[in-house]
C-alpha cells in the first residue's frame, strides 16, 4: 500500500509571506493525508454519514482541486485525474472514486500535491504572489492574484480536513489535529 507523507516542517522562526502560505498548505496536507491514508477500499468508501463525500471521493476531490490549481499557476495543460474527468457531472469525483484501488487513489493526490507545490515555488520564485492567476476569476469575473489563488486551496483543504477527520473517526476511531511527528 502506498504510504502518504504525513511530515511538514516547520518554518523559519520569521518567515516570510510565501513560506507561511507553503506551510500551511504542507501541513493541511499532511493533515488530511492523516486522516486519509492507509485505509482499504472499503473504509474508502464507507459513508457513515448521509451525505456523497466518502474518504476516497474527497481524496479524488482534492487530487482533481491540485490540479487546477496547478494549471492556474502555470497554464500547462490538465494531467490526471483533470484530463479524465466529465466536466459535465459535478459529482464526477465523488461518483467515481470508488472505482479505483487505494493505492491508484493515494498516488493520484501524492502526485497532484507535489506537481502543485512544485508549480507554486516555481512560479512564485518568478514572479512572487502579486502576479494574475492564470485562469480562475472572483465572483464578478475579474481576475485574481496567486495570493488570493493560495488562500483558496488553503480554504478548500481546511473544509475537507475536517469532513475527513470526522469521516475518518467514523471509520476506526483515529483523532487529533496534527499527525505524530
Amino acid at each position: 500500500m502506498i504510504e502518504l507523507t504525513t511530515h511538514f516542517a516547520d518554518t523559519v522562526p520569521m518567515p516570510g509571506e510565501i513560506e507561511t502560505i507553503v506551510f500551511a498548505l504542507d501541513r493541511s496536507r499532511a493533515q488530511f493525508a492523516w486522516k486519509a491514508g492507509g485505509l482499504d477500499a472499503e473504509a474508502l468508501a464507507r459513508r457513515p454519514l448521509p451525505s456523497r463525500i466518502t474518504l476516497g471521493g474527497l481524496v479524488k476531490h482534492l487530487a482533481l482541486v491540485e490540479e487546477l490549481f496547478t494549471i492556474d499557476l502555470t497554464g500547462e495543460a490538465p494531467g490526471s485525474p483533470l484530463a479524465e474527468a466529465d466536466h459535465e457531472d459535478p459529482d464526477w469525483a465523488w461518483r467515481t472514486a470508488a472505482e479505483h484501488t487505494p493505492d491508484e487513489l493515494y498516488a493520484m493526490w501524492r502526485d497532484a500535491a507535489a506537481k502543485s507545490r512544485a508549480a507554486l515555488l516555481r512560479v512564485t520564485a518568478d514572479g512572487g504572489l502579486d502576479q494574475p492567476a492564470k485562469y480562475w476569476r472572483n465572483n464578478d469575473g475579474e481576475t485574481i492574484n496567486l495570493r488570493r489563488r493560495m488562500t483558496d486551496l488553503h480554504d478548500e483543504y481546511a473544509r475537507h480536513v475536517g469532513h475527513a477527520d470526522l469521516l475518518r473517526e467514523a471509520v476506526d476511531g483515529l483523532v487529533g489535529e496534527d499527525p505524530p511527528r
